[in-house]
């Protein structure tokens, strides 16, 4: 580990959902990492595939559907992403300057047997994760995301005292801690459109007339669009790997410069990329997620409206104005965040233990604030009134 250039682009994404595992080649390498991809890809397939979209709107029964659908999906990317993995360790190339062999016996009997194992550990994760969604409190993936990201923080703490010093390690704290903040209070941001409901009879009864609001938040998109330009700027390196030249021939050009602008995070094009691809996918995924046409119709039945707006297509026309406003700050805030790691490498050389990454920053305070809410909402429910006071 000490020998292979790991430190960049999606190693650290992969080795952080799977709480440090895929560096340490355990069973569990592979993570939670196939399911949130099956997840994203379901998600997304709703806008391409009707049968999808009927299945989301038909309510409890659809979305089991849609859930087992996620299931089968993510025994398949865990089988392709299991023989990836399995492929690249065998050549040499999961580790580059690792001349140490990872898998000294490659028969084709240990191959499958590994690749079996690496799905089987996927499986055993999301069985868990669906198990605490059902049993527990909040949703389980985001827990044990949680759970996994946590456990690495006092070792690389410990790691930046230890080769830092205490002035370093008392600066990351200081950066920790700013960024808590700032992730703590833009995720709980919201521009709240006012809606009014005009009063009916319905039989004896008078509905409606209440007054409400559509809560739109700065950051709609969450993580997600980190982990799709993550991905999107591993795959560059990944091609240059698989293109390197023979003993002898010159490097081609291309891959030379891939080399040295696209595989290392502290070069200043990777950074830049890094963000437009952010801002890009933040837009991407907001305008997929939240549809206006079909919010406005749904206050438009309901006898729902925004004061000053005729309903119909100017309150589609509103609510898209506004969305697309307010995701700017949203799109700039998260490439921020997700440059955090990165910049640090360039100024306090700590990138290698720096745990205060955006990505789990934001996964971690995100899941804390979801998961903080729903115990309320349980006692709530279950009437504990000396517990809110």
């Amino acid at each position: 580990m000490q020998n292979g250039q790991t430190a960049g682009g999606l190693y650290q994404l992969v080795n952080l959902f799977s709480g440090g595992a895929l560096l340490q080649v355990s069973i569990f390498a592979l993570g939670i990492m196939p399911y949130i991809t099956a997840s994203i890809i379901v998600q997304l397939l709703r806008v391409v595939i009707p049968r999808f979209q009927q299945l989301y709107e038909e309510g409890a029964s659809g979305q089991s559907k849609l859930t087992q659908y996620t299931r089968y999906l993510t025994i398949a990317l865990g089988l392709l992403n299991a023989t990836t993995l399995i492929s690249l360790a065998r050549s040499g190339q999961l580790l580059p300057g690792c001349a140490l062999p990872i898998i000294p016996d490659d028969s084709v009997i240990t191959t499958i047997l590994l690749i079996i194992t690496l799905t089987a550990g996927t499986g055993l994760i999301m069985w868990m994760g669906e198990l605490v969604t059902e049993k527990g409190v909040g949703n389980g993936m985001s827990l044990l995301i949680f759970t996994s990201i946590a456990a690495t923080f006092p070792t690389s703490l410990g790691a930046i005292w230890s080769s830092q010093g205490p002035g370093t390690f008392f600066m990351v704290l200081g950066i920790g801690l700013l960024t808590v903040a700032l992730v703590v209070f833009v995720e709980q941001s919201q521009r709240r459109v006012p809606v009014q409901y005009a009063k009916r009879m319905i039989g004896r009864r008078t509905v409606g007339g209440t007054s409400t609001y559509i809560p739109i938040k700065v950051n709609m998109a969450g993580v997600i669009p980190v982990i799709f330009a993550s991905s999107m700027l591993y795959l560059p390196g990944l091609i240059s790997q698989f293109n390197q030249p023979k003993a002898g021939e010159p490097l081609q050009p291309w891959v030379e410069w891939i080399n040295n602008n696209l595989t290392r995070g502290d070069h200043p094009i990777y950074m830049a990329l890094y963000f437009a691809m952010i801002v890009f996918f933040t837009y991407f995924y907001v305008a997929i997620t939240f549809n206006p046409e079909e919010v406005s119709d749904n206050m438009k039945k309901y006898g729902g409206f925004i004061p000053g707006i005729r309903a119909g297509k100017p309150t589609a026309d509103y609510l898209q104005y506004v969305l697309s406003r307010i995701t700017l700050p949203g799109a700039l805030y998260l490439g921020f965040v997700a440059l955090i790691p990165l910049v640090a490498l360039v100024l306090i050389n700590a990138n290698q233990n720096f745990p205060f990454g955006g990505t789990s920053i934001l996964i971690m305070v995100g899941v804390g604030l979801e998961t903080v809410k729903q115990i309320d909402a349980q006692l709530q429910q279950r009437h504990y009134e000396g517990l809110l006071r």
